[in-house]
């Protein structure tokens, strides 16, 4: 019982500094995100945020926001830094959210919010970006208008490889690289 606890540990339990520092934008899992302020006006729209959670029936869910605040909070050692965002929840209970089984393609309530807002902050690292679109439709159903599509992106620096079940996985292509450069004629 004599074992005293590593100083990264100690120093996250002794509550963060008084000072944070706030960004405009933050890279973090191969995705670029802009808070809402500072990506008005631009040509990218990378404020949208999902987060997958669960609830307290055990339930599997994504919560979908926009970024308002990237905030670095560090503690007591130089090494522990957390950075937080601050986003606006949208309500994704029944009355906030809708999924197109056929397409899958999910649909969100922009003028839903999340009712407990006491939990605007969520970890950077647990982020995915995803963009708003409004929903095209034929005629003018002004129902519809408050309505979102959301989209999923990739992130940048990363190929996705969907492994075949039949494939065999014990032997692997080496890797070639051509360690010299070869002059045309």
């Amino acid at each position: 019982m004599g074992r005293s606890a590593p100083k990264s540990l100690f120093s996250l339990s002794l509550r963060p500094e008084r000072k944070c520092k706030c960004y405009n934008e933050y890279f973090v899992n191969g995705y670029v995100f802009h808070t809402e302020e500072y990506g008005q006006g631009r040509k990218t729209y990378n404020n949208g945020v999902c987060v997958k959670g669960s609830t307290s029936s055990e339930l599997e869910v994504d919560y979908y926001g926009r970024l308002e605040e990237v905030v670095e909070l560090q503690y007591y050692n130089e090494q522990n830094i957390v950075f937080l965002f601050k986003c606006y929840w949208y309500d994704t209970t029944d009355r906030g959210i809708r999924v197109d089984l056929h397409y899958g393609l999910v649909k969100i309530n922009s003028k839903a919010r999340l009712h407990n807002i006491n939990d605007v902050f969520v970890f950077a690292k647990q982020c995915q970006q995803v963009y708003y679109t409004y929903t095209p439709s034929f005629r003018k159903d002004r129902s519809r208008v408050d309505w979102l599509s959301v989209l999923k992106t990739k992130p940048r620096g990363r190929v996705e490889v969907i492994q075949d079940e039949n494939e065999d996985t014990s032997v692997r292509d080496e890797v070639f690289q051509v360690s010299e450069v070869v002059e045309p004629y």
